[in-house]
Formats: C-alpha cells, structure tokens, sequence
C-alpha cells in the first residue's frame, strides 16, 4: 500500500474512533492554499481540529512528537481559514493530533492541544 492509501486509511480509523467518542464530523481533508486539515468534528460545541500522525511503530514517539512549532503555525492559520471561509470565527475551537500505528491502523490516542 503507498503512503497516500495508508494515510487514508489512518484518518478513517481516526474517524471512526472519533465517532465512538461522540464526535460528529464536519470536514475531512479541508485545503487552503497552503495547508490541509485532516479531519474537523464538531463536540459539545465546540470545533476540533485534528491532525493524524501515522508511524508504522511507536518506538521514536507517538503523533505529538512530530508536531512541530511550523507544523503547528500551519494547523492555526488552516483553522483560521477555515472558521473565516465558513463565518464560524464565534466558536470555541482546539487543535488536536491524534497518533496511529501498526499495520492495524491502531488509534494509539488523540491528544488535544493546549496553548
């Protein structure tokens, strides 16, 4: 499998895990001229705005590890581009990166981000 298919496959099991835990799914793959948001749910709410990582093992860290201060900078511009596009800039919003792994596609966790 390439790794266009494995990330995929990563986000819909990012989905699924998000769905058991009440969230309802707003967007997935949502582009900017410069960013891409993996998946956006909506709970209690509130917008999340989720990031998947995915390491076919976890022995150099889970998905938070690879957030870096870019990465980061790029998931708050996209969010704000995407709460502008959709007129929504009143909402309560969080950033979120959940970690995948294994040939299973195995949600290891979903980490909200505080700033």
């Amino acid at each position: 499998m390439n790794t266009t298919a494995v990330g995929r496959n990563a986000e819909s099991a990012v989905v699924f895990y998000l769905e058991k835990l009440g969230h309802k799914i707003v967007a997935q793959n949502y582009r900017t001229r410069f960013y891409e948001i993996d998946i956006i749910t909506e709970k209690d709410s509130k917008l999340f705005f989720t990031e998947v990582k995915y390491r076919s093992y976890s022995a150099f860290g889970n998905g938070l590890a690879y957030i870096t201060p870019k990465k980061l900078g790029q998931m708050r511009f996209a969010t704000e581009t995407f709460l502008t596009d959709k007129k929504l800039n009143d909402r309560p919003v969080a950033l979120a990166v959940a970690s995948v792994s294994g040939e299973n596609l195995t949600v290891d966790d979903w980490f909200e981000l505080t700033e």
